[in-house]
């Protein structure tokens, strides 16, 4: 009875050794890819402790394609990093907040690109893959991605089994993985023409409200009391969005307000850009959302200019 007891933990053992060095081969695959649309390279930088930034961007993607790292460290003259996550609002921005301050040194300030959906929570987990590759024993990423449609508890705790279906993402990640880098310090500009189909489905949805997560917005005021705490300058900016968008999310005022009223609170510069003209020209847009890079650009060295007239950057 002994000896099959020990033999039993011995193949036990030796099955889970070989389960964690495959999961390790996979992860490793991945990790070194640019994964799925950049972010695989921003949660590179961040595990990696390679982000030296004195000034932070956080946000949605209207934050990643949005505002350029490269100008405004040329017009403020501080290392800036762009770590806009795309599909989601400030719930998991929140994740990558608090693992960028686990692995690197925290940063001077953080620009927080708020938008009508940064307090709102969708129920799918959005480019799931981007967290395959580090969410194994990562108490923060199953703490803040299991309330989503996606993956089991199970999950966070065995060795190759989150990769089970995941063959083909595998395959195809693999031969990408030569690739050249999609973003450059969390940033990656768009340069494509005005597309009008997100303006058609708005059009299809006139009463659309964004719903607000009190889950979410009780994280975003946490936030901001421990930026205080951890003496962040913390700056608030609603970027350019175009007029033909502006009327979609019927509570848009509403949300806008609670950003003021937060700021207002808390002695947060808020830039709103909601009035600017850059909002009336679709050359500068490829939807209603999102400015293309050339509009990207504009803004950008508008936004260093107004933060550097702040004079607030520590």
């Amino acid at each position: 009875m002994k000896k099959f007891i020990f033999r039993s933990l011995v193949l036990g053992g030796v099955l889970f050794l070989l389960l964690c060095i495959a999961d390790f081969g996979i992860s490793n695959v991945l990790r070194n890819s640019n994964g799925p649309r950049g972010e695989g390279q921003v949660w590179n930088d961040i595990y990696q402790g390679n982000v030296n930034a004195d000034l932070a961007i956080y946000g949605s993607s209207r934050a990643w394609v949005q505002i350029s790292p490269s100008i405004l460290k040329d017009t403020l003259d501080v290392n800036v990093y762009n770590f806009g996550l795309n599909g989601h609002s400030f719930w998991l921005q929140y994740l990558r907040h608090i693992e960028y301050l686990k692995y690197n040194e925290k940063p001077s300030t953080i620009v927080l690109s708020v938008d009508v959906f940064s307090l709102a929570k969708r129920k799918d987990l959005y480019l799931y893959e981007q967290f395959l590759p580090n969410m194994l024993w990562n108490n923060n990423i199953k703490h803040y991605t299991q309330s989503f449609l996606g993956f089991e508890t199970i999950d966070y705790f065995v060795p190759l089994l989150r990769y089970k279906g995941e063959f083909d993402f595998i395959k195809k990640t693999y031969k990408k993985r030569h690739r050249a880098p999609l973003r450059h310090l969390g940033y990656k500009g768009i340069d494509e023409k005005w597309d009008s189909l997100l303006e058609k489905k708005r059009a299809e949805n006139k009463n659309y409200k964004s719903a607000i997560d009190m889950g979410t917005m009780e994280l975003f005021y946490k936030f901001i009391e421990e930026c205080n705490k951890k003496d962040i300058h913390l700056i608030f900016v609603y970027a350019p969005e175009h007029i033909t968008g502006q009327n979609f999310v019927q509570n848009r005022d509403e949300i806008i307000h609670i950003f003021e009223e937060a700021a207002t609170q808390n002695n947060i510069p808020f830039l709103n850009y909601s009035n600017d003209t850059i909002n009336l020209n679709r050359a500068h847009f490829y939807n209603a959302s999102h400015l293309n890079t050339k509009g990207a650009e504009l803004f950008s060295s508008q936004l260093a200019h107004d933060l550097k007239q702040l004079g607030q950057l520590k």
